[in-house]
């Protein structure tokens, strides 16, 4: 497991969340490094038909994640019209065993 999923990992199982700034600084990523691995573990989480490891990250400011987010996720075939409604669902989906 690579040491975003294990970060991702943790702050699922402990219900928090973290910008997309502080996690990259955190594994000492550039922002755009962090994105794109982002996606490419969305892409994962969607076709093996799990909730999206990467709603733990947040936009800095707020409690959901940025734009881009809820893009992939439509791209994936898992639109959100409700985002909070969804971020919520897929962050207890995520929390389930």
């Amino acid at each position: 497991m690579s040491a975003l999923e294990n970060a991702l990992a943790a702050l699922a199982a402990s219900g928090q969340t973290t910008s997309y700034g502080a996690l990259a600084r955190d594994l000492g990523l550039r922002m755009g490094e962090l994105t794109a691995a982002l996606e490419t573990l969305m892409e994962e989480d969607a076709a093996l038909g799990r909730p999206f490891r990467a709603v733990v990250v947040h936009a800095r400011g707020g409690s959901l994640p940025a734009r881009g987010f809820f893009d992939k996720a439509a791209e994936l075939g898992r639109p959100a019209p409700d985002p909070a409604a969804f971020v919520a669902a897929e962050r207890r989906a995520l929390t389930r065993p």
